[in-house]
This record gives C-alpha cells, structure tokens and sequence, in this order.
C-alpha cells in the first residue's frame, strides 16, 4: 500500500498535488516535439528521461506499464504513453495540451513543406526525388524490423506472405481491413504460444471511472462506422477526408509506417494526390521530430490547404485520445487474456504483409527507375542498418544525392 500512496497514478490526493499547469505541460512536451528525432522507439528514450528521470511526474514501474498499453493499442504508441502522461498530470486538458507540444512543431513544418511543394514539379525535381528514394530504405528497415519481432515463426510468416500477395492482387483500402480482421482469427485459432506479458504493477487502479471508458469506446465505434456510413450517403469532400484519417488512425497496428499502405490506398485512386506527391512527403516526415502521424498534416495541407492540415491531424489522433481513454480501466484484464494475444499476435502478421506490399507498390516503383536509383536507396539502406544513422540524416543524405543524380544524367 505505501508503493501506491507514493505513485501519482494510484492516489488521486497525490495527483491532484503534484498536478501542473496547462502552460508547464505545454512546454515540457513542445520542447520534446523540437528535439525528439528517431522514431517511436527513441521518443520513448525522450519521454522517460524527461517525465521519469528529470521531473519524476511518475516512476519507472508505472512509465513501463504505460507503454506496455499504449503498444497494445493500435494507433502511435510514443504519442498515446505522451497523452497519458498529459491526462494524468492535468486531466483531459493535460493531454490535449501534452499532444499539441509534442505534435503541432512536425505538423507545422510538413503542412509549410506541403505549400512549398506547389512549386515544384515532383517528378523532375532531383531532391524530391531523392525523399522517395529515401522512403524506399526507410520502409525496407520497417519491414526487416517489423518481420522479426512480429512475424518470427512458420506461421506468423506464413500469414505475412499471403497478405502482401493478397494486397498487391487487390489493392484497395477495405481489402486491408479484411485481412487485418482475418489474421486476427486465424491468429486466435492457429497461434499456440502467446507472448508473455510482465505486470509491473496495476497502475490501472488509478483509473476505475468505467463510465468515461465506455462513452470512449461508444464515441471510438460510433465515429469508426458512423463516419464511413455516413459517407455513402452524404458525398463531402471534408467528410470524406476527416473518415479517412478517423479510420486510419483507429486500424493502425504496428507503428505509424503501417500508416503509409492505408493512406495511400485511399487518397491516391480517389486523385486527391499523386504517387510522388505521397511519397515525398512520406520521405520529408522522417526527416523531422515528433511522430509519424503528422504525415497526415502534409497530406491534408496538400488535398485542402491548411484547413485540411488542421482536418485530417485532427481526425488521425482522435483515435487515440478515445482509446487510451477507453482502455485503461480494463487494461489489467485484457493483457492477462491469452485469447486476446493470439488475436492480436495475428494482426500484426497481417500488418507486416501489408507493409511488405507496400514496399513494392508504390514505393519502389514509384522511385527506382534506373540502376543509379538502387545504388542509391541501397546506400541508404546501408547507412540505416548498419551505420545506425538516424532517419532525417540518411533523408538529407538523399535528398542531396538525388539532386546530384539528375544533374549528372542531365
């Protein structure tokens, strides 16, 4: 019981005393969406050295514990354990305001890196160029990565082959859905050995309003079927928009690279945006900090200008909001369910497949043209898994690269 009084996430007397303000949370997480660079992982590494270590806003069993959820959950892990860490320092408003300092730096930059875009002719510029050729590498690393942890045995792989072949046979944004879904039961009834999960301790305890979790949960399906039903009859552009990045936002297992197959079915045949367009902001997303899913701001600014930044940012992380919140009280239940690991442990076979898929189509014919386009990409390949260099450098590497490229073949 004393472990408990001293831990912000189980006394609410202690939570309200140590609660800070809205500006102070703000600016602790701004400064995390300026400087943290390297992916889900690393930010992980930020968060915990500056909530956990420097400012002791929670202990290290508790910060474990808190991204063990938010990697259960699909959508961005380091985002969601940052929105926690908000809420529980201040509230809803905490995490909203947690969210927008890690977030809006990244958004910013892409959604200007967007506008800058329409002056320039994609497809002949070399630098641009280079970004997709970036992005080539940058998914390769995400498959090879993503492949050993989640797809290791016969079976997870086998599920990860016949996805990517099924995908590329039909593409289109539902048939993912279909066999994220279908992994998920045959993961139940063919999987044998589920994945053991440590329980530091139940931190959930610190979170019994069952009430707030159900409307969650209500607002999360209601948003997820509502909005997609709601699209076939009322045709709007900006509904069709907010749905896209609602529903991507909610079916992302795996990390935000799975993100780019789910978009990309949906925006591209639709005509809101070219291949190349995609894949170079795809490229210019990993050369910033913050997560991943502020892709989405690109894309939007790009499709609506800053309106739609603001749109599809919005609708993206939503998801998470909702489900964080819906999740904790019943965590310590779920993660105990073998049931439940098989399902999951199925889905995340499925979501390699689909990013197995997605590194031929279209990233790689979108960007290898010629063998100086390989040599390239497999340069940067290089500099990623071997040379363990971080994400934004191997992009400018590229970048310069690819413009060097169409100057000597010119």
């Amino acid at each position: 019981m004393a472990e408990l009084k001293e831990n912000p996430l189980h006394a609410n007397k202690l939570h309200v005393k140590q609660a800070g303000t809205m500006l102070e949370i703000l600016s602790v997480s701004t400064k995390l969406g300026l400087t943290s660079f390297g992916g889900p992982i690393a930010h992980l590494g930020y968060f915990r050295e500056e909530y956990v270590i420097r400012r002791k806003w929670l202990d290290e069993k508790s910060y474990a514990d808190l991204v063990a959820l938010c990697q259960f959950l699909p959508g961005p892990a380091s985002s969601q354990v940052g929105i926690s860490i908000g809420m529980m320092r201040g509230g809803l408003l905490g995490g909203i305001a947690s969210w927008l300092g890690f977030t809006l730096p990244s958004a910013i930059a892409l959604a200007i890196f967007a506008y800058a875009l329409k002056n320039y002719e994609v497809d002949s510029a070399g630098w641009l160029h280079g970004f997709m050729i970036a992005a080539v590498a940058i998914v390769a690393q995400a498959v090879w990565g993503m492949a050993r942890s989640l797809a290791p045995d016969r079976t997870r792989g086998t599920i990860a082959i016949l996805v990517a072949i099924i995908t590329l046979l039909w593409p289109a944004a539902y048939t993912q859905l279909i066999l994220i879904a279908g992994a998920g039961l045959v993961g139940r009834f063919f999987l044998t050995k589920p994945v053991s999960i440590k329980v530091p301790h139940a931190y959930i305890e610190a979170s019994k309003n069952r009430r707030s979790a159900l409307i969650a949960w209500i607002l999360f399906f209601g948003l997820l079927i509502g909005l997609l039903l709601l699209r076939t009859v009322v045709h709007s552009r900006w509904l069709a928009l907010f749905d896209t990045f609602y529903r991507a936002g909610s079916l992302v297992f795996g990390g935000g690279h799975v993100v780019l197959p789910i978009l990309q079915a949906e925006l591209v045949p639709s005509g809101w945006l070219t291949d190349a367009q995609f894949l170079a902001g795809y490229g210019a997303a990993q050369a910033v900090p913050g997560p991943l899913f502020t892709f989405s701001a690109y894309l939007g600014s790009v499709m609506n200008g800053w309106a739609g930044a603001v749109a599809a940012l919005i609708a993206m992380f939503l998801p998470s909001f909702l489900l964080v919140i819906g999740t904790l009280p019943y965590w310590d239940t779920i993660r105990r369910r073998s049931n439940v690991q098989f399902v999951f442990q199925g889905m995340n076979a499925a979501v390699v497949g689909i990013l197995l898929a997605a590194l031929y189509d279209p990233v790689w014919i979108k960007a290898i043209h010629t063998p100086y386009d390989f040599c390239l990409a497999l340069a940067t390949f290089g500099m990623l898994m071997l040379w363990k260099l971080p994400p934004w450098m191997v992009v400018l590497f590229s970048a310069v690269g690819g413009a060097l490229l169409v100057s000597l073949v010119s």
